[in-house]
Parts: structure tokens; sequence; C-alpha cells
């Protein structure tokens, strides 16, 4: 894959912010120190991670519901279409992605990648407003 080469490699997540359609405001779900990874191979596999700061272990059933509620991950192949990259998902932390594509408007910047996602439905939220993500990655060598 020639095409995006510049993606290729590993990313380390700056920012996470969630916009909602119609709100001029975005949110940070996550907190002001999320962890994440982005890894964009040259033969077109990803892997994204993104958990929320301040995370903690935990066994009770509620305790498992916050984490899952902490995290976002998924994994599958891109392909580059101008300035979006377009996952094909073959597994997620959220069922209702895997084996749907996935599009990302990015910007290169130097080091950092920002990314918005399409809109869509917020899989956490009640009735599922349609939301997008704006990240900021930054190149790790």
């Amino acid at each position: 894959m020639t095409q995006g080469r510049e993606l290729h490699g590993w990313w380390k997540l700056v920012s996470f912010h969630v916009e909602t359609q119609g709100v001029n405001e975005r949110q940070q779900p996550f907190g002001a120190r999320p962890f994440g990874r982005l890894v964009l191979s040259p033969k077109g596999q990803m892997i994204a991670l993104l958990t929320a700061e301040g995370r903690k272990a935990g066994h009770a059933d509620a305790d498992q519901l916050a984490l899952f509620g902490s995290m976002l991950a998924y994994t599958g192949t891109y392909r580059i279409e101008g300035n979006k990259f377009i996952t094909t998902v073959d597994a997620s932390w959220n069922e209702a992605w895997t084996s749907t594509d996935q599009e990302r408007s990015y910007v290169l910047k130097g080091d950092n990648l920002n990314i918005t996602s399409s809109w869509g439905p917020h899989p956490m939220l009640p009735g599922s407003p349609p939301v997008r993500g704006i990240l900021t990655f930054h190149r790790e060598v």
C-alpha cells in the first residue's frame, strides 16, 4: 500500500473530543488526559484503542460496565480515498461496528494527525444522538 504512506506507524492520542450534531459544543468523554494508540500498517491493517483517564480495575458487574463505557477499540483493514481513511472493521468493542466501514477524515501536520469521524449514533448515550469524534494523535518515533 503506497497511498497513505505518510500515515503508516504508531500514533499516541493527544486529545479526544465528541461533538453532538446541532449543538455547538465539544465534550471530553474520556477526560482531559485520555490514553490511546492508533497503529496503521503499510499492509493496510489498523488497530485503535482509546481509554478514559482514571480507569480502575473492577470485578463487580457495575465496575465491568463502567470499564466498557470508558473505552473504544476496533481493528480491521483500511484504505485511503483522498483525505479519508476508511476502515472495514473486523472486530470491535461495539459489535454494531463489526463488518461496517468506518470513515475518518484526516489532516496531517508534521507529526500530528488530526482525525474527524463521520456523524453517527453515540452507542452509550440515551437516544443515541448523532455525534462525531475529533481526535489528535502524535507520531511515536
